[in-house]
């Protein structure tokens, strides 16, 4: 049988100029391109013409394409002697699911490769004009996924580990429990007025960045309209951003 390949690539935090060049050509090369919900869909301009496109993204209530269907589409397409492009938003390897998927295609002895991708958790503030590490401010630096919710028992994070442990704390997918965060990060010891910034869209002409601290934020987030996909940084650097912003953002008035 003549086994094709599956690329497991990260397609980095929105601005389409920021993805790899062996990610861009693992675009060019694919006869079929399985891709993600938050690519910049200006990529998909570079696959070939006659190249299979499949939109595998998942939106809550409305899953085009459940993770176990994604799964099964790599390696029957793989088993046709396709060569498969995962197309997957930042890094694939953080919260990407890219484990899952590389585990499936190793059981059935499908070749791959994991191509890294810029990871919005770095980028994203970045483009703030918020370094995640600063020698004078943050020598340690944490990726967190912030969605679990405590009220549905999906909240595993061990917030003194994370408090304490963290100078810069990135959350991924947390805008929609930001009360739950800023909470548990006060109750174990971050000083209430420890800087917040929330930035929706990141390195895209849709960014829009609010910045405050853990008591103020929530009401700044909701005054500003700002919802997913937004990155939750909390740290002493989201300061520097005063003094070396330098994206152009979508300003949005914000209603007193």
């Amino acid at each position: 049988m003549n086994r094709g390949k599956v690329y497991l690539v990260g397609a980095g935090p929105g601005d389409p100029k920021l993805i790899t060049v062996q990610g861009m050509e693992c675009i060019q090369e694919a006869n079929i391109i399985a891709y993600d919900r938050l690519i910049n869909k200006e990529l998909l301009n570079y696959a070939k013409t006659d190249a299979k496109l499949i939109y595998c993204g998942k939106l809550p209530g409305k899953h085009a394409l459940i993770q176990e269907e994604i799964h099964e589409l790599l390696v029957e397409k793989a088993l046709q002697g396709k060569i498969v492009t995962r197309l997957k938003g930042g890094d694939p390897c953080v919260f990407g699911r890219v484990g899952e998927e590389a585990e499936v295609l190793a059981e059935n002895k499908i070749p791959f490769q994991i191509v890294p991708g810029v990871t919005s958790g770095i980028a994203v503030p970045a483009y703030a004009g918020i370094p995640v590490t600063h020698r004078d401010h943050a020598s340690s630096f944490t990726i967190v996924t912030g969605h679990g919710r405590k009220e549905k028992g999906m909240d595993h994070l061990n917030w003194e580990a994370i408090t304490k442990g963290s100078d810069t704390i990135a959350f991924y997918m947390g805008v929609g429990n930001l009360n739950h965060i800023c909470k548990q990060l006060t109750q174990h010891g971050k000083d209430p007025t420890t800087p917040v910034a929330v930035i929706q869209w990141g390195t895209t002409k849709r960014q829009q960045t609010v910045t405050g601290n853990l008591v103020t934020i929530e009401e700044l987030v909701n005054r500003s309209k700002i919802t997913h996909p937004a990155i939750v940084l909390v740290g002493d650097v989201v300061q520097l951003r005063e003094k070396i912003q330098w994206f152009q953002e979508n300003v949005q008035p914000v209603l007193n």
